[in-house]
């Protein structure tokens, strides 16, 4: 499911205008956004938690020339499914 299929359902779902859908899903995502980079936790219970994980800088190595390289750290949000979810898609019954 892509962004316009998930305001298309909701829009269905609660009946919608597809323009009135568009924007509760911009401002949900936009809200996340806020908050991961504010260096918020955000859980959803029955789906999962997000959250910003810190790397590390570290050697690497440029494929094309073979030359090393120092890759800075960085800061990347992560994902992490809820236990309910990962059981709901486990059940293949």
């Amino acid at each position: 499911m892509n962004k316009s299929q998930l305001v298309a359902a909701l829009a269905n779902a609660e009946n919608l205008t597809i323009k009135a859908a568009e924007e509760v899903v911009n401002t949900f995502f936009r809200e996340m956004e806020k908050s991961l980079t504010s260096g918020a936790r955000i859980e959803v219970r029955g789906l999962g938690s997000f959250k910003i994980k810190q790397y590390d800088s570290y050697k690497g190595r440029n494929p094309k020339t073979g030359k090393i390289i120092r890759v800075d750290g960085k800061r990347l949000p992560f994902f992490k499914v809820g236990r309910d979810l990962k059981e709901r898609v486990d059940n293949r019954e």
